[in-house]
Order: C-alpha cells, then sequence, then structure tokens
C-alpha cells in the first residue's frame, strides 16, 4: 500500500510512537515540546522507523477527553514540523473528524483510528477527502462476546463497510487488532496468537503492543521495563505478516524484525 511518498508491502515495517501528551501511560510529558517531539523522531528514524505515529490525547485506561482545539494545538505544529525537517510518512492518532481534518492541511498521511471510525464517521469522509490511508483499530464499549475471534472480524469488518460508504478506497485499509481496548487479558493474548484470522478481511494488518498491560500482566513489570515483552509480541507479528508494528522502543523492534525476516527468508 502507499503511505505519503512511500510503498509499503512484504515486509514488517515499524510505526514510531510520538506522544506529544502530558499523560500517555508510557512516556507522557517526554515530547510534549516542539523541541523534544524532533529530536526524538529524529532518533526514532536514525533507529530505523518507517512511519511516524503523532497522538495529542493519552487513550490509556481512564484518560481524560480533552477539546478539539487543545488536541489540534498539540499536533498541528509537530506534523508541520516533521515534514519540513524529514522526509518519512506521517500518522496521526485521532478518533475526531476536526483533528483529523487539521492534521491532514498540515500533512498527516495517515489517520489511526482507536474506534475504527465509528466513534465519529465524519473522520472517514475526511480520509476519503485528501486521499489519506487509515488505520481502524478493533474496539467496543465493553469486552463481551459471544464468539470472541468472530465477532472481532464482525467489528473489523463494520468499519472497513463505515470507510468504503464514506469513499475510502479499501487498498487504503490497515487493521489493528485493538490489543489493550476492550479485551480481557487472555482475549489479548488470544488475538496476538490468532492475528492471521484477521487477514481474511483481506487488508494489511497492524500491531500494537509495545509496553501494553498484556505484557506487565504476564511478567509482572513495570512501564519501562517492557521491552523485551515488546520484542516477542513483534516477532509474532513478523511471523504473521502484520505489515506494521506500533512502538515506543524503535532500534530494538527493528533489529528483532530484520533478524526474524532474516531467518524467514524475506531478504
Amino acid at each position: 500500500m502507499i503511505i505519503g511518498n512511500r510503498e509499503f508491502k512484504d515486509r514488517t515495517y515499524v510505526m514510531g510512537i510520538l506522544n506529544v501528551t502530558p499523560d500517555s501511560f508510557s512516556d507522557g510529558g517526554t515530547h510534549n515540546t516542539l523541541d523534544t517531539a524532533l529530536k526524538h523522531t529524529e532518533k526514532m528514524i536514525n533507529e530505523g522507523a518507517d512511519i511516524i505515529d503523532v497522538g495529542g490525547e493519552s487513550t490509556r485506561l481512564g484518560y481524560t477527553l480533552i477539546s478539539d482545539d487543545e488536541e489540534i494545538s498539540r499536533v498541528v505544529p509537530v506534523i508541520e514540523k516533521i515534514k519540513d525537517n524529514f522526509d518519512i510518512p506521517i500518522s496521526v492518532d485521532t478518533y475526531k473528524s476536526a483533528v483529523a481534518e487539521a492534521a491532514a492541511k498540515a500533512g498527516a498521511d495517515l489517520i489511526n483510528d482507536i474506534w475504527g471510525f465509528k466513534y465519529d464517521e465524519k473522520v472517514a469522509e475526511i480520509t476519503a477527502k485528501y486521499n489519506l490511508a487509515c488505520c481502524l483499530m478493533h474496539n467496543r464499549k465493553e469486552a463481551v462476546y459471544n464468539n470472541f475471534i468472530e465477532d472481532v472480524l464482525s467489528d473489523l469488518q463494520e468499519s472497513i463497510s463505515i470507510a468504503e460508504k464514506h469513499g475510502v478506497n479499501k487498498d487504503k485499509i490497515v487493521l489493528d487488532p485493538g490489543v489493550g481496548f476492550a479485551k480481557t487479558y487472555e482475549q489479548n493474548l488470544e488475538i496476538i496468537n490468532k492475528l492471521e484470522e484477521l487477514h481474511k478481511l483481506n487488508c494489511p494488518l497492524l500491531l500494537g503492543t509495545s509496553r501494553k498491560s498484556v505484557i506487565a500482566l504476564t511478567l509482572n513489570l513495570p512501564v519501562n521495563e517492557r521491552v523485551e515483552g515488546t520484542i516477542a509480541t513483534t516477532v509474532i507479528g513478523v511471523i504473521k505478516n502484520s505489515l506494521f508494528v506500533r512502538v515506543h522502543d524503535v532500534k530494538e523492534n527493528k533489529r528483532a524484525i530484520l533478524m526474524t525476516e532474516k531467518i524467514l527468508g524475506r531478504w
């Protein structure tokens, strides 16, 4: 698929996380000035990031909803500066149409929507209007399922249908299984283990597990000691043909990807 001026195919690529927030669960307050955001972007690019995901509102458990204007004021200057200084596709992590449009005007190439266009369907309109790519994550209000994997597939198909209804071409859609969102610990493990089931929907996949609670609960580790656990999930993502992994620790995960791909004969 094409995102910005780059084609992504046949490998697993790294989406580097840039949280320009004061309260994200892992790195809140670390990169929320323009200077620190740019320095961290440069670091991630040097370590092998293929796309930068800019987030202006924390979506950790119990997060505080902020206004559109505040979110825009956080992400737009960063997107503009990254575009001015680096040649790399930019994703914006938002589920709000006003933020999505402001980010698109600033130069974002992909809309990363944790609600899969179900919170604000106008985000799909914005995606189509600016001919952007999108990542549609699985999410729901409660972790109540009849058949977990089948329900996840059905929910994601609904997101794809919303996208197509508003004019988004299917070749612009990436799917995210939503690890850590509306799922129990056991369900998070299951969706990672059965990631290949999502290929039935005929869209490339993004796996986002970096430093999340599924790793904390498995290894009983604080947020700053979850690199190895994240790498293990990244390797699973490569084996199961995920096009992207979304991570905080770019260097370590990039090296794990390259090693796994070499073993699998992908380069």
